[in-house]
């Protein structure tokens, strides 16, 4: 079997510190080896700078990325900007949607993204009519990722009412399937190819009616899959759930049997302290998504007590207003400062983990985010001689990568052994033009 190699100036294999001159062997598209303090043998492709491993963007809607730049004038609220989103989802079909998640996958694989979790809703032709292929709309979403070159763990949502006391309306009416047993039905029917693979969510708890939350729960164990929701993003989701139910997000889903190791809370910026206790006593995964969270003026949620309770963390890039994995990780922990007037909430590793290793294990990809024998050959090198990073030193490099370089500084990315990016370029795609022309094909 063909053997592959890199040499590394620096990587992060884990802990607090990078090694340095690491050679990195791969075969079948899985590391075979790591050896920090190695000579640079003649036939290793050199990955200048800091190598770290892929990263994984856990939440992503990847229609929203049309809105960027559009929906920030004037002030609103998250409610607000739904309204934006809802006219968007109006009018895309399988082929605009496959070529803007295309682009829009591509983009993240230039942020050293290689796995990525895709919030799915939108199912069905305008009016909830479903298309001849039931599962259209997600068959466009694995053949994008196929063709960006990004690990794709397509996360198909059961979205079954407008709120708890409203029926799908308008362009609601796409995302719905009747009942949980009919959304069943039908998404196991997707048959993802190659290393694709398909999840369950729970949109929200105002989205699904608490005697279908099993449904939903009961499908992704029977298949060991993932499970994602929304959860407690905005603070009149807690009230509703409150006035409707008489319990909080979190003791409803906890209630129904939604939380637990295979499940990511998306948000989770109103919890109570019960709240929070549920979470992290259940293992439940919490994902954050900073940039998202502070543009829709959501709030900033505990992500150090989730996290101090049990919570594994993970992030994600959510509306892609911005396609930053590195911005995520440090936002967590600048946020956390903000809310806390301290420092130093989360050592560099911490981040890094939540970034890599933490979002492929809530992908159903354990073993994935780790420069480590036998993990599937994924590394992102960032070049460290941008005006980001020029004085970076090797004894602090990895608090530089996180607090200091963006996306643009990656300028190579490998997936499972292939080279994905060279020098800054997707290496099939022009993907500005590729944006460009699909976000062209859905807005006026």
């Amino acid at each position: 079997m063909p053997v592959t190699r890199w040499f590394a100036d620096a990587a992060w294999l884990g802990g607090d510190t990078a090694a340095t001159d690491v050679l990195i062997e791969a075969a079948d598209g899985r590391i075979t080896a790591v050896v920090p303090g190695a000579e640079q043998p003649a036939d290793a492709e050199h990955l200048r700078g800091l190598v770290l491993p892929g990263l994984a963007n856990v939440h992503s809607h990847a229609f929203h990325r049309a809105l960027r730049g559009r929906t920030h004038r004037g002030d609103g609220t998250f409610w607000t900007w739904r309204d934006d989103m809802y006219a968007l989802a109006a009018v895309l079909t399988p082929d605009t949607y496959r070529d803007l998640a295309r682009a829009v996958f591509a983009e993240m694989v230039l942020a050293g993204v290689t796995a990525v979790g895709e919030f799915h809703y939108l199912h069905h032709a305008p009016g909830g009519r479903p298309y001849a292929d039931p599962n259209a709309m997600g068959e466009a979403l694995l053949d994008a990722a196929a063709e960006a070159g990004i690990r794709i763990t397509l996360l198909d949502t059961c979205y079954l009412r407008g709120g708890f006391d409203r029926p799908l309306e308008g362009p609601q009416r796409r995302f719905g399937d009747g009942d949980a047993d009919a959304w069943g039905e039908r998404v196991s029917a997707l048959r993802p190819s190659g290393d694709a693979r398909v999840g369950a969510a729970v949109h929200s708890v105002r989205a699904v009616p608490p005697e279908q939350l099993g449904t939903v729960a009961g499908w992704a164990e029977a298949r060991r899959a993932p499970l994602h929701v929304h959860l407690s993003e905005q603070r009149a989701e807690n009230e509703a759930c409150l006035a409707a139910t008489g319990r909080t997000p979190a003791t409803l889903l906890a209630e129904a049997g939604v939380l637990g190791a295979n499940t990511t809370a998306v948000h989770a910026t109103h919890p109570t302290d019960d709240d929070v206790a549920l979470l992290g006593g259940s293992r439940t995964t919490v994902c954050f998504c900073p940039t998202t969270e502070r543009d829709l003026a959501d709030g900033i949620g505990p992500a150090r007590a989730l996290a101090d309770a049990g919570a594994p963390l993970a992030l994600g890039s959510d509306s892609n207003a911005v396609i930053d994995l590195l911005e995520e990780a440090r936002g967590m922990e600048l946020d956390e400062r903000l809310a806390s007037e301290r420092r130093g909430r989360f050592r560099t590793a911490e981040l890094l983990e939540a970034a890599s290793a933490g979002g492929h294990a809530a992908l159903g990809r354990q073993g994935g985010g780790r420069i480590a024998q036998g993990a599937p050959a994924d590394l992102v090198a960032v070049a460290l001689d941008s005006v980001r990073l020029a004085g970076a030193r090797p004894e602090t490099v990895l608090e530089s990568a996180v607090f200091a370089a963006t996306a643009a500084d990656v300028h190579a990315v490998v997936i499972g052994g292939r080279r994905l990016v060279a020098e800054g370029r997707h290496t099939t795609i022009d993907v500005p033009r590729a944006l460009t022309a699909a976000i062209e094909a859905v807005l006026p």
